[in-house]
């Protein structure tokens, strides 16, 4: 029972994965970025922290825009009228999500900038 029980709770997990994945626009373009990333990590053969910081910053920019579902869904849930506090809670799980890309950015840029800008400059 207890092994069942342990599965199923990772056949949700990647079911809510999944379902962001499938439904949120802006979840896939954080996805194609970091694919997009990955490769250009891989042609420049970043260091195992460096590794580590990359990988780590994705999953937070993901796990981000996914409490940014839960919260909308949540809200969408409580009630169907406009109401300033449900604004309040969407704009916010919004703004969290922008957060965490703007500061993904300046992680991508400290970390690809300079090897980038080095193996540019030797292919001109």
């Amino acid at each position: 029972m207890h092994r069942s029980t342990f599965l199923t709770s990772f056949k949700y997990a990647f079911s809510g994965m999944w379902h962001v994945l499938r439904t949120q626009r802006n979840a896939r373009i954080h996805l194609s970025l970091a694919l997009v990333v990955i490769v250009l990590g891989l042609w420049l053969g970043l260091s195992r922290i460096e590794w580590a910081i990359i990988v780590l910053t994705i999953g937070l920019v993901l796990a981000a825009e996914s409490f940014n579902t839960v919260a909308e869904a949540a809200v969408d849930l409580a009630t169907a009228e406009y109401h300033p506090l449900a604004k309040i809670a969407k704009d916010v799980a919004a703004g969290a999500v922008l957060l965490m890309a703007i500061t993904a950015v300046v992680v991508g840029l400290l970390i690809l900038g300079p090897p980038l800008w080095a193996a540019l400059l030797t292919m001109f």
